[in-house]
């Protein structure tokens, strides 16, 4: 099954696995048209502990909250910080909980992945809940605040895989 990758970086991972069609700054995620699951990555800086340090767009909050009206419709994962206020203002009702739309939060770290930080992240899945990796140590001890904006941002290869067969275990929404 096609799934949709959104809100990339342009050397996105994503670009490479089969059966993805990814949406980097070019190609401006909000001109998908869904009908099919998605991997959303709306930018956080607007969400996060830090949000009153941030210089967001003026529209880049509303970026999170439509990747949350997108998944709800069709399925998928949404990816930020577990320090987001999206997922209160989201109404996530608490880890591991499905809500109304059928959508679960689940607090993970990146550097399960291979991640080279820790990361705190939550996906809000709208889908099958998936068996998590086994915890691991992270293999490289490294703060995010002390990353370059890359690093910090990319989305390790072996997590776009597993949130892509994440998303390809959705059922298509209507």
């Amino acid at each position: 099954m096609t799934v949709a990758a959104l809100f990339v970086r342009r050397t996105s991972h994503y670009k490479q696995i089969p059966g993805v069609d990814a949406f980097d700054a070019d190609r401006d995620a909000r001109t998908w048209r869904g009908g099919c699951p998605g991997v959303f990555h709306p930018p956080c800086r607007a969400w996060g502990k830090l949000a009153h340090m941030a210089k967001p767009r003026e529209d880049e909050k509303d970026l999170a909250r439509w990747s949350m009206a997108m998944v709800r419709r069709w399925g998928g994962v949404v990816e930020h910080p577990k320090s987001s206020r999206l997922w209160v203002e989201s109404g996530c009702i608490g880890y591991g909980l499905r809500d109304q739309f059928g959508g679960v939060l689940l607090p993970v770290y990146q550097s399960w992945w291979g991640h080279r930080a820790p990361k705190e992240t939550c996906f809000y899945i709208v889908g099958p809940v998936p068996d998590l990796p086994e915890y691991q140590p992270p293999r490289t001890v490294q703060s995010v605040e002390s990353m370059s904006q890359a690093s910090r941002e990319v989305t390790p290869f072996e997590l776009a895989l597993w949130l892509v067969r994440v998303a390809q275990s959705c059922e298509v929404r209507q």
